[in-house]
């Protein structure tokens, strides 16, 4: 049975395409028309043009606080400084969410990037009014905070910035070793139990990482965060995720083994999702990258998924079901036991929670 979807627009051969995770720019699911290219006959042999580089533009929202309702997350609201990622991971789920802007989830996603530096001014704006109720919020759940254009914006730690001021809890997910920047916030954040990192190791294969997350720290670099992040006191969760079937999900253990050296204290593991668009631009990776085994991989997450590459349920979509999803729970709960990472980090305290002093405030005696 062949599950090679493939049915993207050809690419651009006169576009450069080094360190990308895709090699096309698919409609987004809400245009009418596609974009694709057709030779001219100008085209010189050798001929091209220059590499697709990252655009930066800016966004200026209303609110920035986003909240959900879903029984698959643990938290009820999150804060996404950017749209878009530059790291360029082939198999992100966030791609589709480029097509609410008109962009395409392939080149587009990965290469327009929109960057939100009012985010910090309202995030203090929401958690400054009256009846805000504090609960965890999670940072990084969409797209990285830490990606390539948060060396230069900074805006997330404007955001810690905010958080610490304001002592509330926060969960942040990463790959970035842009994190380290900002270990003085976190640790001291971290002494008033108020924050829980997150980091994604997919795989300790070096050259998969990078034509699979091309823009991405290497692997031995997200565990010197992990290391690093320890050290400074900081709670520090490992997340294999997503486990690849057929690609990735063979290193399951040795992935947890190395975090727990690093000093992580828990684990995470979802089996890879392919919604929208994403199944696509994966199987067309697969069978530029590794086509020998690309019909083979994509028949192993089907096998996850019930037959087919993506299944959206509440319940199943972040875990799978089947034969095959259940041997990987088991995989990585045994695992988890062995390593001591199933005791879960501390929990995060929402009791400190209050607005800082403005000039002018009163301030209390006692």
């Amino acid at each position: 049975m062949s599950m090679l979807p493939l049915s993207l627009p050809p690419a651009d051969p006169a576009k450069r395409l080094r360190a990308r995770g895709a090699a096309h720019a698919p409609k987004g699911r809400f245009e009418p028309y596609e974009r694709l290219w057709e030779p001219d006959g100008w085209e010189q042999e050798g001929e091209a043009e220059a590499p697709v580089r990252t655009e930066i533009t800016v966004e200026q929202p209303r609110s920035i606080l986003t909240r959900n309702d879903s029984p698959d997350l643990a938290f009820d609201r999150s804060v996404n400084p950017y749209r878009g990622c530059e790291h360029g991971c082939i198999y992100c789920f966030a791609r589709p969410t480029h097509g609410y802007l008109g962009l395409s989830s392939g080149i587009d996603f990965e290469t327009k990037i929109v960057a939100k530096p009012s985010a910090p001014e309202l995030l203090a704006r929401e958690l400054s009014r009256r009846g805000y109720m504090p609960a965890p919020l999670a940072i990084g759940t969409a797209t990285d905070p830490y990606q390539p254009a948060e060396a230069k914006l900074g805006i997330m730690r404007g955001l810690l910035q905010v958080l610490s001021d304001f002592n509330h809890p926060v969960a942040i997910v990463t790959r970035g070793a842009g994190v380290l920047r900002d270990l003085d916030l976190l640790s001291d954040m971290a002494g008033r139990g108020l924050v829980h990192l997150g980091v994604s190791v997919t795989t300790l294969d070096a050259e998969l990482a990078r034509k699979m997350e091309p823009r991405a720290p290497a692997p031995d670099t997200r565990l010197r965060m992990i290391r690093e992040a320890a050290r400074a006191g900081i709670p520090v969760r490992v997340m294999a995720a997503p486990m690849i079937p057929g690609l990735t999900d063979h290193a399951l253990e040795a992935i947890l083994t190395e975090a727990r050296r690093a000093g992580a204290r828990a684990a995470s593991m979802i089996p890879l999702r392919l919604p929208h668009e994403v199944a696509d631009l994966f199987a067309d990776w697969l069978q530029r990258h590794y086509p020998a085994r690309a019909e083979r991989v994509l028949n192993a997450v089907a096998a996850f998924r019930g037959g087919r590459l993506n299944d959206p349920r509440f319940g199943s979509r972040m875990q799978g079901e089947g034969t095959e999803a259940d041997l990987l729970a088991q995989r990585f709960a045994l695992s988890c036991r062995r390593l001591g990472l199933d005791r879960g980090l501390p929990e995060l305290d929402c009791s400190r929670f209050a607005p800082p002093p403005r000039p002018g405030d009163q301030l209390e005696l006692f």
